[in-house]
Parts: structure tokens; C-alpha cells; sequence
């Protein structure tokens, strides 16, 4: 043996206590029969799995998360046929059947003719950085949600109902499809202030939102706070009538609360007042008319004495 085949043994020894000193995991699969040709034994550390019992493909594929396998194993394999280096994230099963998320390197060694002869690559478990970056998703659905809740009352806020408004109402246009909206106001909420003082009014429309959060009939209904008293349902694939029933269980659900109103008149309860407004949107119609008209009539309501509903054409419902 020459000085050189010498060398280039104890080069090859080197080389190979590195890569398996490393917390990433080395291996390499030869093309021509998706075999491994090599694998470090950290594997064993990290899934459970000896060495020796990655032979092909079929055990990478098979020791994957199902909800990964298909689309990881397409989309390693074109870009490998392709000579394109890559990296993939999926989640890897463990022996003892937990999963844990790897990070595949992919390097594609290439013939002469740029045909794939070799894939060489590394793992690495990212499990910690996934499990970080998932506290940071729910830290921002978190302040997301919160910046669409009122934060007194805890229903949707102004902001969560422009945004939806916004979707139905193109929904509706595009579906030819009913969209109503119920505009409620707190009766004589000034001397109610005035006679209990701010905080309980505070805790009033808490009340009252509670009370009208049983009104919801599915996921697209939509309640929230308006500003100040005034609170508004939006009602997707609803017609006029429904929406006037609504607009009335909306009142009776309130008056149940029982919620007592001295500043107006000795054995008071607490009233609301709602205008309601139905439409077929079409081109060329806009969201803020649609509003006013029921806000209108929900101050029609008002003056025809309160705690009553106003629906199409002004008349009470």
C-alpha cells in the first residue's frame, strides 16, 4: 500500500469520526437502487431506529409522518431527478411512536451527463424551532383575536365586523343572495349613566352583550359592539323577515336579563331599540347606505318610543 492509500485512509477515518461527532445526522443513498449507502448512527439517538435498519427509500418513507409522506416524498423526488439541491421540513416517526420534526439537506451528486448518482445529505432535528415558531403563531392568533374583540364588552368589535361586512357583502353579491343587519341602541343608556354612574353602565353593557350573545345562529352571524350603546348583527343569508324576528328576540332576550333602569322611572327595566335593513346587493350598491338606512330606522324606533323594532319601508315591526 502507498503512502498515498494511506493517507487517504486516515483522511477518510477523519472525515468520518467529524460527520459523526455532529448532532447532524449524515447519509448518503445511491441513486441507481434507492439504497443507503451510509447513515450515521446519531439516527439511533435521535428516532430509536438502528442504523442498519435504514436499507431503502421505503423505510425514509415509511418512518414519516402520514399527513407529510406524499408530498415530502414528490417533491424530494423531482427535484433530485431534476439535479436540484433541496431541503425539506415533515415530521419523522420515532420507534416508540412519538414524532419529532427533521430538516432534510439534500445535495445531489450528478454523472458527467448531469443524471443523479448519489443524494448526500444531513438531518437535523428542528423540533425546538418548530415548537418555538408555534408559540409564536398562537402568541399572534392570540393578539389577532384580541385586536378584533371589544375589549368591555368582549364581542367582536368595529373593526372585526368591516372587515366581515366586507367579505358577505361581496359573498351576497356574488351568490344574488339576502344580507340584513340589525342596528341596536340602549334606551335612555345617558340617564343610566347619570343614575348609577359610569362603572355600572360599564357593567350594563356587559350585561347586555351577554345577554345578546345567545342571538347567533352559526358561524357567519356576526355580532358586535358599535360604539358607545349601539350594538349590530349581521345577518348573512337572511331575509327581511328573519331578520325582523331576529331583530325582536334581540329586544326579548334583553328584556329577560332583567336588567333594572331607575334613571328611567321607578320599576324600570332596561330596553333596547333596533332598526333593521334587508338587501340584495348589487353592482353599484355600497356597504355604508345599507347601514345609514338601518341606522335610520333604528332612530325611527326611538322616536315612536323606544323598545321597539323598525324594519323596511319605517314601518314597526
Amino acid at each position: 500500500m502507498s503512502i498515498e492509500d494511506i493517507l487517504r485512509e486516515e483522511d477518510a477515518g477523519v472525515y468520518k469520526t467529524l460527520l459523526e461527532s455532529t448532532r447532524a445526522i449524515p447519509w448518503k443513498i445511491d441513486w441507481a437502487t434507492l439504497r443507503f449507502a451510509y447513515i450515521g448512527p446519531q439516527i439511533e439517538e435521535l428516532l430509536g431506529w438502528a442504523p442498519q435498519s435504514w436499507q431503502t427509500v421505503q423505510d425514509w418513507a415509511d418512518r414519516m409522518h402520514p399527513e407529510d409522506r406524499e408530498w415530502v416524498f414528490n417533491f424530494c423526488a423531482s427535484q433530485s431527478q431534476a439535479g436540484i439541491d433541496h431541503e425539506a421540513d415533515y415530521r419523522a416517526l420515532r420507534k416508540d411512536g412519538e414524532f419529532v420534526w427533521i430538516r432534510d439537506v439534500v445535495h445531489v451528486v450528478r454523472n458527467p451527463d448531469g443524471t443523479p448518482n448519489a443524494l448526500i445529505g444531513f438531518m437535523f432535528d428542528i423540533s425546538e424551532r418548530k415548537r418555538t415558531e408555534e408559540r409564536l403563531l398562537d402568541m399572534q392568533r392570540e393578539l389577532e383575536e384580541l385586536s378584533f374583540k371589544d375589549g368591555l364588552t368582549g364581542v367582536a368589535n368595529r373593526r372585526r365586523f368591516d372587515l366581515v361586512m366586507e367579505r358577505e357583502w361581496r359573498q351576497a353579491q356574488a351568490d344574488r343572495q339576502p344580507l340584513s343587519v340589525v342596528v341596536l341602541d340602549i334606551d335612555y343608556f345617558k340617564q343610566y349613566n347619570d343614575h348609577y354612574g359610569h362603572l355600572e353602565g360599564d357593567e350594563c353593557l356587559k350585561r347586555v352583550a351577554a345577554a345578546l350573545s345567545g342571538i347567533v345562529r352559526g358561524p357567519r352571524d356576526l355580532l358586535c359592539r358599535f360604539g358607545g350603546e349601539e350594538f349590530v348583527l349581521l345577518l348573512p343569508d337572511a331575509d327581511a323577515a328573519t331578520a325582523m324576528a331576529l331583530g325582536w328576540r334581540c329586544l326579548d332576550l334583553v328584556d329577560k336579563a332583567l336588567i333594572p333602569h331607575a334613571g328611567a322611572g321607578e320599576g324600570k327595566r332596561l330596553t333596547l331599540s333596533a332598526g333593521v335593513n334587508t338587501l340584495v346587493p348589487a353592482e353599484g350598491d355600497d356597504i355604508l347606505p345599507f347601514i345609514a338606512l338601518a341606522d335610520r330606522r333604528l332612530y325611527m324606533a326611538k322616536e315612536r318610543g323606544r323598545a321597539r323594532v323598525v324594519a323596511e319601508g319605517g314601518v314597526p315591526a
